[in-house]
Parts: C-alpha cells; structure tokens; sequence
C-alpha cells in the first residue's frame, strides 16, 4: 500500500473498542441461544461502513474473518485495501452480467449467499474458472453458493420459489458447475413477521419454512449436510433457535449505516484524524 492508504487505514481506538464491544455482546448472544451448541457463523455486514471498520475486526483481539457485503464495487474496492485472510461473503441482490466479474476478480470471495438463477451460477462458474486459471493458489478452492429462497413469498424479493424450483438450481449447482459448492439455502425474512414472533415467542414461519425445504432437497440429492443461513440484526436469535448455521448482523454491530451516497470506503482525514466517526 502506498503511504496515502496507511494513513486512511488507521485504526480509530475509540471506534475499534466500540465495534469489539458490539461483536463481543453478539457472538455472546449467539452462544447464549445457542442451546445444542453448534458451530455458527457470524457474518458481520459490513456495507456502507469503511474498510477501517472491518480491519479493527480482522485484527487481533477479535480476529474475526467472516465479512458481508452487499454492493460489488464497495467490495471490489474494499478487497484491494484489505487483508486477503477475510473471507468476503457477497450478500446483496445479484445481476446476472455483474456475477462473472464478481467471481473472477476477488479471490478471497468465500461464499455468493444470493444465488436465485441457473443463469448467475452459470456467471459466477466461469468467473471462477478465469480466476483459477490465473491464479493457481486457488485452483482447488471451491466458490461456495447459497441458493436464495423466498420464504416470505413477498413479490418485491429475490428469490426461488420454494420446491421444484429451489431443488432444480440445487441440482444444477451440484451437478453441473465444478468451481462451485452448494453450501445451503438462504432467506432474507419479512421483518413484519420476524418482530410478530419475537415479541410472542413463536417460531418465524420463513425460517420453519426453509428447514422443511432444505430438508426436501437433502432427501432428493442426498450428499452432505446443507447449511441455513438465515437471521439479521432484527431477528438472528431467533434465526439461531429455529437451527440457523449462519447469521448476517450488520447493524448490531457497526451502527446505523449512511445513505449510499455519502458512504465512503476510505474515510477523508484532517490533520491525521477522521473527521467524523461514522456508525454511531
């Protein structure tokens, strides 16, 4: 890095012991649901918040790996700033022409959590050969892909409906793509309904919902074990209680986020400190 990007990558002390207090309380609320012990990821959402924010995460104490992000060129930008040793999860709604260049130019992309088309795992397949072919290191590492599913049926989310549909691109990922690896399905909740059961202690129907169709698909692909991934800031203990493999919190733990607009990846300094903490 030149010397301009060291100084813009400054760790905040203030700002790093406020973001591990707030991973801290959630990886403590996780363990505390978490009644049958399971290995859960922690994804920390990480969009709209400065690639300083993420390094005082990735560094020790926390050392935490798992990062979400949700727009392909803030990742894009944030992936040459920062350490490959994290493992980058794209979260956000997929376009189909951006897929290919997703997969080809961020080798520590660990996991697409979005995948709802035959078409974008298609993208993303031979985005990930170009990117084995250039790079030999990964070569044997597997992209892996979560098929997204729209539990909530609502029409403005993405998503495969659940059934044929969801077990068809399941199929097609693990037959037919050999860059890939079908880690599990995954749905985004209605927030309505998340804070309905949460405050009458009910199970979310989105969440029994995938359960019932990941179990469908083990049955009819047989193979390993497929992950859950489900749960927000709003709704991941509940997420956890219902068998969640994987929560995505972003808020919980870096704050409220700035409109797009005003979001930067690299904070502007003066006189060597940041002019505003931004995340609150």
């Amino acid at each position: 890095m030149s010397t301009q990007t060291d100084l813009s990558m400054q760790i905040n002390p203030q700002r790093a012991k406020q973001l591990i207090e707030n991973l801290t309380s959630v990886t403590q609320a996780i363990q505390n649901t978490n009644k049958q012990n399971r290995n859960i990821r922690l994804i920390a959402v990480s969009k709209l918040k400065p690639a300083t924010d993420i390094l005082a995460l990735h560094s020790p104490p926390t050392s935490h790996i798992h990062f979400g992000e949700n727009y392909q060129q803030e990742l894009q930008e944030k992936s040459l700033l920062l350490p490959r040793s994290i493992r980058w999860h794209f979260i956000g709604a997929l376009q189909t022409n951006k897929c290919r260049p997703l997969a080809e130019q961020i080798p520590n992309l660990w996991c697409v959590e979005s995948v709802d088309t035959t078409k974008k795992a298609d993208q993303l397949e031979k985005g990930r050969s170009l990117l084995c072919e250039r790079e030999k290191e990964y070569e044997h590492v597997l992209l892996k892909v979560f098929v997204q599913v729209n539990t909530s049926g609502e029409a403005e989310k993405s998503g495969c409906e659940p059934g044929e549909e969801t077990l068809a691109l399941c199929r097609h990922v693990r037959e037919k793509l050999p860059h890939l690896e079908l880690q599990g399905l995954m749905t985004i909740g209605a927030i309505a309904r998340s804070k309905e059961v949460q405050s009458a202690g009910r199970e979310n129907d989105d969440f029994v919902k995938l359960k019932e169709v990941r179990d469908e698909v083990q049955k009819e692909l047989g193979g390993e074990t497929l992950e859950l991934s489900m749960g927000m800031s709003e709704d991941y203990e509940s997420a956890v209680r219902c068998g969640s493999d994987e929560v995505r919190v972003g808020s919980t733990i870096f704050g409220a986020r700035p409109p797009k607009k005003e979001a930067k990846v690299l904070e502007e300094r003066q006189n060597g400190e940041r002019k505003g903490e931004g995340g609150g």
